[in-house]
């Protein structure tokens, strides 16, 4: 948004916790960025800086991302009553249940000139359910990719596999997903486990990085996977990994409008995934990809070995979902 809206807005990025990589791309293109340092639970101070911040900056409008951000964008507004917010939710934590207190809050605080837009259905169900936000105050605009650097290069894919230590033969899986627990990636290990007893040349490729990372690396390690499946971290090359798989897989359990899948997807790839949050948004089961329920590892390692013994049925669910992610992502 900021680099497609620069030349007519000025955009300061404020984070609430700490400035990482993409903090860094930002400030060495020429955007502001902020810190607050916020501690542990409510801090009141953090609420205190962000309201600092606003003044500082003259902001007209605040667009918070997910929950926690709106909430201390609004308690910084408490006492002056603007900037208007602009609330997008992105995903939804799990568990997910109402919690009286937020309702309460959310219904006091929420203005006439703010918005609230929800990446998908299932994302605007959870506000309105969980939240009590009002449903006619919440609009759905679909996450989407930049559809061309995603499609798919054929030419590429035997280059790439070798780069990678991979062989033509091999069924390449890739999952792309923050090394968190809501993306259960011990549910991928798991499945993987049994894949490779019907499927020997099964390799999954899981890309990402995350405070679960020592904990995957030591299942993989006591399964015995370490030539099934590789941990490659961050990686700025996710087109030309996706140009090298078969399948994408996603074991999350929870989830709003998957990035990586549309990604996938229009990398003309089929989709395996758990049916949680907006996934069956995104996936169509039987026609762009196959879906199972989340933690259902022998559920998915059947969809798995169904996809890796018929090739023309990955290819078939593969233009389906290229079709899809360009009518609707």
């Amino acid at each position: 948004l900021a680099r497609g809206l620069a030349d007519r807005y000025r955009f300061v990025f404020i984070c609430l916790d700490s400035l990482g990589r993409l903090a860094q791309q930002l400030q060495s293109e020429g955007f502001e960025v902020c810190c607050l340092e916020r501690r542990p639970g409510v801090d009141l101070g953090c609420i205190f800086r962000l309201a600092r911040l606003v003044r500082r900056y003259e902001v007209d409008l605040v667009h918070a991302h997910q929950y926690t951000p709106f909430f201390y964008a609004a308690c910084a507004r408490a006492w002056r009553g603007r900037p208007p917010i602009l609330f997008t939710e992105h995903g939804r934590w799990f568990p997910d249940y109402p919690r009286r207190g937020r309702i309460v809050f959310n219904r006091l605080v929420l203005r006439g000139r703010d918005r609230v837009s929800a990446v998908g259905q299932a994302v605007r169900e959870a506000l309105v359910r969980n939240e009590g936000l009002p449903r006619h105050r919440i609009r759905v605009i679909y996450n989407g990719v930049d559809l061309e650097r995603f499609a798919p290069r054929p030419e590429r894919r035997l280059s790439v596999r070798q780069t990678l230590g991979l062989s033509e033969t091999d069924f390449v899986i890739v999952q792309v997903a923050r090394l968190d627990y809501l993306k259960d990636h011990m549910t991928a290990i798991r499945t993987m486990v049994r894949l490779v007893r019907q499927v020997p040349t099964a390799k999954l490729l899981l890309v990402g990085d995350g405070p679960k990372r020592a904990l995957i690396r030591a299942e993989i390690q006591a399964q015995n996977l370490e030539g099934s499946v590789c941990l490659l971290g961050e990686r700025q090359d996710v087109p030309e990994l996706l140009w090298a798989a078969d399948v994408a897989l996603l074991t999350s359990l929870s989830e709003g409008i998957p990035v990586t899948l549309i990604e996938a997807m229009a990398a003309q790839l089929p989709v395996v995934a758990t049916k949680v949050g907006g996934v069956p948004e995104v996936v169509l089961d039987g026609q762009t990809g196959l879906l199972a329920s989340a933690g259902e590892d022998a559920a998915l390692a059947d969809c798995l070995s169904r996809l890796a013994n018929q090739p023309e049925l990955r290819r078939q669910y593969g233009l389906a979902g290229r079709q899809r992610a360009e009518a609707l992502f």
